[in-house]
């Protein structure tokens, strides 16, 4: 469980990141839709990893936008620190958090299989048979 301290500075940094993403890069390889998803900040407030879920049409090119996010980290860094009123500011480390993608890949299969389903002849007239 973080400390009241950790969730206060994680908060600031998922603040800072978002703002820095929606306004602050120029880089041209960011586009799609970027959110950050969650923040873990160390005990010792040193370190933070900050998840990212990326969605682009038909989920090209994710990796391409993911290397320009971690490639722009001295920017983020530079933002934040303008941000935390703490002694130290804690050094970034940016993941991909695959959760949203999962969801949705299982979503498309799960309809895929209702679409089979409703499309096959020996399965509707088993239904009919049970009425």
């Amino acid at each position: 469980m973080a400390s009241r301290r950790q969730q206060k500075v994680a908060r600031v940094i998922r603040e800072s990141v978002s703002k820095t993403i929606l306004t602050g890069l120029s880089d041209p390889r960011v586009k799609g839709l970027i959110s950050v998803t969650e923040v873990d900040v160390s005990p010792d407030m040193k370190n933070a990893t900050v998840y990212l879920s990326i969605l682009t049409p038909e989920n090209r090119g994710q990796d391409t936008i993911f290397k320009a996010v971690c490639h722009a980290g001295g920017h983020f860094q530079h933002q934040l620190s303008g941000e935390l009123t703490g002694k130290c500011c804690p050094k970034l480390q940016f993941k991909q958090d695959q959760k949203v993608q999962k969801t949705l890949e299982t979503l498309r299969l799960i309809e895929e299989a209702e679409h089979e389903y409703s499309a096959h002849p020996l399965l509707e007239s088993s239904e009919d048979t049970k009425e």
